[in-house]
């Protein structure tokens, strides 16, 4: 079966699995998964594994092949394409290293095949005995093996970021830091700017904490400014929303970029740093709009069930004295972004030094430890609980916070594991090199590809994470098989951009937003779908630009 007819296959199983039968997200993608491997013959997943450990040879020069990356050296087989378009063994030989002089493009080596007449051509693929006899072995496995294959190397991904991140958003909320920071940034900016200041909060807290929860604590903040101001309660919902949306799909440890990066084996620490810097473009865009549906759109505060008119007044002339301290709470935030950027910026200073001073290359190997993404986001969860501890905001049992917090991650890391499993057997129908030849010449191609991929996906079924780990599953293959003349965080970037289009009535996130605020469907269509579209396209081309410009090779 054609990999594009499987692909939408699956596609189809969990979209009709979240929207029409109201399956758990975790069944529709580990259904949909099934469904691909089934339908995926042993043919396919060995041509997949074998174009995926294979090396081209690019280039011949007498007996010596310059190949496309380094090889492991030692007893290798020749592969060939046959007439059926399909990777065969040819022939087998000893791989070894040859002389570098003289070599201008890709990597210098010498194969003596055990067979005369069998020498290598350009485009044919070396391949170690090896990983020969573990594509063998995969394509060998059941049904359920490679179910459990894609989940267990997802879970090895993500399962520890993701349990951290749960803890330091939990802590952050029962300790009052939160709302420190947000009451520290209001105070810092004025009433006028608060809008900004929700902006600011909102995107600070999205980097650990998840979109819902962040909505939760700062709308009643918005509508106790609503009461004091008597105005603008359109901006200061939209100003919340930009801010913390943005962050939940740029910027890691929230699981959609978390995981985007990860199977692009982009560094966490680079796509923290570009996932801040596109954000500040995106949530500028959505601020404009705000400012503007605002001026437009009068909306009032309408009554709501979950605070009362007394406990509005109570937020908006709270006293801070029981709140922790500003640097206690933005420590457990700033501290993973500083150790993983840290560690990136070294490493790089580093490795384009000629001759790095001794201290720099000691301090590289101490940040390279601390800078790890699993300890940096454990020290980060440790810093959380001493907040907790610390705290007089709250007098629940730490333990149980502890365990709350795992327990709402438990399920966001299942979630994406088995969207990883989706990816996974995707991936191993090959669908990227049926899809490559129908691809535009020009890379730039790819950028608006992931972007429109995901965006066509979010749409179908709202899930913003769940959007951004199929777009990964679908075009991450294709990226893995081109040579790019920009790093592929730009891609990887505007998949999250693509996630933010189009919030309406399947994404829990707008009843939320509706349900909070008391925005109407009708008012949350035209003023915070309209603000996802904007931010999602503005994000698009600053993606675009950004690999023209500062491709970042």
């Amino acid at each position: 079966m054609n990999p594009i007819v499987i692909s939408l296959i699956g596609m189809a199983v969990v979209i009709c699995g979240i929207l029409v039968v109201r399956m758990h997200a975790f069944i529709a993608l580990i259904l949909a998964a099934f469904c691909v491997t089934i339908l995926t013959s042993s043919e396919k997943v060995l041509q997949y594994s074998l174009h995926t450990s294979a090396i081209k040879v690019i280039a011949i020069n007498g007996e010596t092949l310059n190949l496309e990356k380094s090889p492991t050296e030692g007893r290798s087989s020749l592969l060939r394409t046959n007439d059926k378009g399909l990777l065969q063994v040819v022939a087998s030989g000893d791989l070894s290293p040859a002389p570098t002089e003289g070599v201008i493009k890709g990597v210098p080596a010498i194969f003596n095949p055990s067979e005369p007449g069998t020498e290598p051509s350009v485009s044919d693929y070396i391949i170690h005995d090896t990983d020969l006899a573990a594509a063998i072995s995969e394509s060998k496995k059941n049904w359920g093996a490679r179910i459990a294959e894609g989940l267990g190397s997802t879970l090895t991904k993500i399962a520890l970021l993701i349990a951290m991140a749960s803890i330091i958003g939990k802590t952050l909320m029962d300790s009052g830091g939160a709302e420190k920071i947000v009451a520290s940034i209001a105070r810092a900016v004025g009433e006028k700017r608060m809008p900004m200041a929700f902006i600011g909060s909102g995107f600070t807290l999205g980097i650990p904490v998840f979109f819902d929860t962040i909505f939760y604590l700062l709308m009643p903040l918005g509508k106790a400014m609503r009461v004091k101001t008597g105005r603008n309660y359109l901006l200061y919902v939209l100003t919340i929303v930009a801010g913390g949306t943005m962050a939940h799909s740029l910027v890691p440890p929230t699981p959609g970029p978390l995981f985007v990066a990860a199977e692009m084996g982009i560094d966490i620490g680079l796509m923290m740093i570009g996932g801040i810097i596109v954000g500040l473009f995106t949530v500028s865009s959505g601020y404009l709009w705000a400012i503007y549906a605002n001026k437009r759109w009068e909306v009032p505060l309408r009554a709501s069930e979950e605070l009362t008119e007394e406990e509005l007044n109570a937020i908006a002339n709270r006293d801070e004295s029981e709140l922790p301290s500003l640097g206690f709470s933005l420590l457990p935030i700033l501290l993973p972004v500083v150790l993983m950027g840290g560690s990136t910026a070294i490493s790089m200073i580093v490795s384009r030094s000629a001759d790095p001073a001794s201290w720099l290359v000691s301090f590289n190997g101490l940040m390279s430890i601390l800078g790890d993404k699993n300890i940096a986001m454990t020290i980060a969860a440790l810093c959380g609980i001493a907040l907790l501890i610390s705290s007089r905001h709250t007098r629940k049992p730490i333990k149980s916070l502890v365990h709350s917090a795992l327990s709402s991650g438990g399920i966001i890391i299942l979630i994406t594991a088995a969207g990883g499993t989706f990816g996974h057997v995707l991936r191993q129908t090959g669908i990227a090199f049926t899809i490559q030849d129908m691809m535009p010449s020009a890379q730039t191609s790819l950028i608006p590809l992931g972007f429109f991929i995901c965006m066509l996906i979010r749409t179908a079924q709202g899930s913003a994470t769940v959007a951004m780990i199929t777009a990964i599953g679908i075009i991450g293959p294709i990226i893995a098989g081109q040579t790019l003349n920009y790093h592929p965080i730009y891609i990887a970037l505007a998949i999250g951009c693509g996630s933010k289009p189009i919030s309406w009535m399947n994404d829990s996130g707008f009843w939320v937003i509706s349900k909070m605020s008391g925005l109407t469907e009708k008012e949350m269509l035209k003023a915070n779908t309209t603000m996802g579209i904007i931010m999602g396209t503005v994000g698009l081309v600053v993606c675009i630009i950004g690999s023209k410009v500062l491709p970042l090779i």
